[in-house]
C-alpha cells in the first residue's frame, strides 16, 4: 500500500513538472521564446541582431553612355532635360526592377505550364551487385584434461552484377480541359505580371515628373526672390537718398532696412530648399547627392493650354489604355481558367505510358534481357470526399472576386480621371488669375515707389506694394508649376503619358501669362 502511494506521488510530481514545461515556450538561441508579458518586449538574441551579409553586391547605379562621359572627376554632368532624368530614375529605380523580374518570372512559369503539353522522357540506371553463399562449422570435442578436436568450414559464394537502364515515356493525351486551363492560367498570368511592371514604370515616370517639377518649382521661387532682394535694396537706397536730402525720417531706412533683411532670410531659405530637392533628385536619378547638374528653364511652347477633350473622352481612353485595368481583366482570366483546372479533376484523364530497358547480368555468364512495356491508362475519380465540388467552388467564388476586382479598378480610374480632369481646370484659371494679380502687383509696387520718391507717398505704401508683389510672384510661380504637375498626373491618369514624360492630350492654344 504504501509503495502504491509513493509511486502515486511521485507521478503527481512528474505531472506537475511536465505541464509547467508545457507552459513555457521553448527558448530561442539562449533567449525566451516568448515575451515575458504582454508589456514587455521580446530579447532579441544576439545572433538575430546582427543583419544577414548580402546576397549580392550592390548594384551600381546605372547611367547611359553619354552622361558617363559627361561625369568627370569634378562629379558634373551636362545639362538634363526631362528625358534624361526619366532615363536615370527609370534605369536605377528599384520598384521597376522588382517588377520586371517578376514579369520575368512569370513568363517562365507560363514556359514551364506549357511543358505538359509534350510527353515526360525519362532514363533510369540501376547497377546492383550482390553475392551469396553458405557457412558452416562441424566438429570439436573439449575434456577436462585437455581440448582438441577437429573442423571445417565449408564456403559457397557467388557473386554477379547487374546493369538495368531503361527509358521511359508518359504523356497525357487527354484531361478534359485541366491542362489547357493550367496553361491559360499561367499565360493570363504572365500578361498580368507584364502589365503590373507597365503600371509601375507610368508610376515612376509621374513620379519623376513631380519630382523634378517640385526642383524646378523651387528654383523659380528663389529666382523670384532674388528679384525681391535687389527690389529691397532699391528701396533702401531710395530711403536713404531721400534721409540725406532732409525729406525723409530715419524711420524710413530703419523700415526698408529690416524689409531687406526679411527678404534675404527669405531668400537663404529658398537656397536651402533648392539644395535639398537637387540632392534628392540626384539621389532619385542614382547619382551621388553631390552631384552638379542644370535643368533647363521650360521654353515657351511649355506655356498653360486647355485641354481640347471632353472628360468622358478621358475616362473611355483611360478604360482602354490603363494598364491596371488590363492587369486586373488578366486576373480575371487567369482565375477563370482555375475553374476548368478544378472541374477536370473530377473528370476522366487517359495517359499513355512506355518503357523499354535492357538487364544485363554479369556472373559466369553474361545473361541480357530486354524489357519493355506500353500501355494506356484510364482513370475515373469515383469519389474523394467532395474535395474537387469544393475545390470548383472555391476557384469560381475567387473567380467572382476578381470580376468585382475589375470594376472596382475601372470605378477607380473613371474617378481618377474625373478629379484630375477638374483639378487641371482649375490650375489653369488659378495661372490665369495669378498672372492678372503679377501684374497688378508690379503696376502697384511701380506707382507707390514713384510716389514715394516724388515725395507724395510714404514709405510704408511702398512695403506694401513690395510685400504685395512677392506674394504674388511666389503665387504665379507655384500655379504655374502645380498646372504642370495637374497636366502630368491627367496623362498619367487617362493613360496617355509616355516613356519621355511627355502628356499626349490634345491641347488648344498657349494661354498668355502661362510659363515662361
Amino acid at each position: 500500500m504504501g509503495s502504491r502511494l509513493r509511486l502515486a506521488g511521485r507521478a503527481s510530481v512528474l505531472l506537475t513538472f511536465a505541464l509547467g514545461l508545457a507552459a513555457c515556450a521553448p527558448r530561442i538561441d539562449g533567449a525566451a521564446g516568448a515575451p515575458a508579458s504582454p508589456a514587455s518586449l521580446w530579447p532579441v538574441p544576439a545572433p538575430e541582431r546582427t543583419p544577414p551579409p548580402d546576397p549580392a553586391p550592390p548594384v551600381a547605379p546605372a547611367i547611359s553612355a553619354a552622361l558617363a562621359r559627361d561625369a568627370s572627376a569634378t562629379g558634373s554632368v551636362r545639362s538634363l532635360g526631362l528625358p534624361d532624368v526619366i532615363d536615370l530614375v527609370l534605369r536605377n529605380n528599384p520598384a521597376t526592377r522588382e517588377s520586371w523580374a517578376l514579369a520575368q518570372s512569370a513568363a517562365a512559369s507560363y514556359g514551364s505550364a506549357r511543358g505538359a503539353l509534350f510527353p515526360t522522357v525519362a532514363l533510369d540506371v540501376n547497377a546492383t551487385r550482390s553475392g551469396g553463399g553458405a557457412f558452416n562449422t562441424f566438429g570439436g570435442t573439449t575434456s577436462g584434461t585437455g581440448s582438441g578436436g577437429t573442423g571445417s568450414i565449408a564456403a559457397n559464394t557467388a557473386a554477379r552484377t547487374q546493369l538495368s537502364p531503361t527509358f521511359s515515356l508518359s504523356y497525357l493525351i487527354l484531361d478534359l480541359g485541366g491542362r489547357s486551363g493550367t496553361i491559360e492560367s499561367a499565360r493570363q498570368r504572365a500578361i498580368a505580371a507584364d502589365l503590373t511592371h507597365n503600371a509601375t514604370v507610368l508610376d515612376a515616370v509621374l513620379q519623376v515628373e513631380s519630382m523634378l517639377f517640385t526642383y524646378l518649382a523651387t528654383r523659380a521661387l528663389r529666382d523670384a526672390q532674388i528679384v525681391s532682394v535687389s527690389e529691397a535694396q532699391n528701396d533702401l537706397t531710395a530711403a536713404t537718398e531721400r534721409r540725406r536730402l532732409g525729406v525723409a525720417t530715419i524711420q524710413d531706412v530703419l523700415q526698408t532696412q529690416t524689409a531687406l533683411a526679411q527678404a534675404r532670410l527669405q531668400l537663404a531659405t529658398d537656397e536651402g530648399n533648392l539644395l535639398a530637392q537637387q540632392g534628392n533628385l540626384a539621389f532619385a536619378m542614382g547619382l551621388q547627392a553631390n552631384t552638379r547638374f542644370e535643368i533647363p528653364a521650360i521654353t515657351a511652347n511649355d506655356s498653360v493650354a486647355d485641354v481640347l477633350a471632353s472628360v468622358d473622352t478621358l475616362i473611355n481612353r483611360a478604360i482602354t489604355r490603363r494598364p491596371e485595368l488590363a492587369e486586373a481583366r488578366a486576373e480575371a482570366a487567369s482565375l477563370a481558367a482555375q475553374i476548368r483546372v478544378a472541374r477536370a479533376a473530377a473528370l476522366p484523364t487517359l495517359s499513355l505510358r512506355a518503357t523499354n530497358g535492357i538487364s544485363t547480368t554479369y556472373a559466369a555468364t553474361t545473361n541480357t534481357v530486354r524489357p519493355y512495356s506500353i500501355g494506356l491508362g484510364f482513370s475515373v475519380p469515383i469519389f474523394n470526399g467532395l474535395s474537387a465540388q469544393y475545390d470548383v467552388r472555391a476557384a469560381r467564388g475567387q473567380y467572382e472576386a476578381g470580376a468585382a476586382r475589375v470594376t472596382t479598378v475601372q470605378q477607380q480610374i473613371s474617378v481618377q480621371v474625373f478629379t484630375s480632369y477638374f483639378q487641371l481646370r482649375a490650375s489653369t484659371e488659378r495661372v490665369r488669375r495669378s498672372a492678372e494679380l503679377l501684374t497688378a502687383a508690379e503696376q502697384s509696387a511701380t506707382v507707390a515707389l514713384g510716389r514715394y520718391r516724388e515725395g507724395v507717398g510714404t514709405i510704408i505704401d511702398v512695403l506694401l506694394g513690395r510685400s504685395a508683389l512677392a506674394t504674388a510672384r511666389a503665387e504665379s510661380v507655384q500655379a504655374r508649376w502645380e498646372w504642370r504637375l495637374a497636366l502630368a498626373q491627367l496623362a498619367h491618369d487617362a493613360g496617355m503619358l509616355d516613356l519621355r514624360g511627355r502628356p499626349n492630350l490634345p491641347l488648344g492654344a498657349a494661354t498668355p501669362g502661362g510659363p515662361r
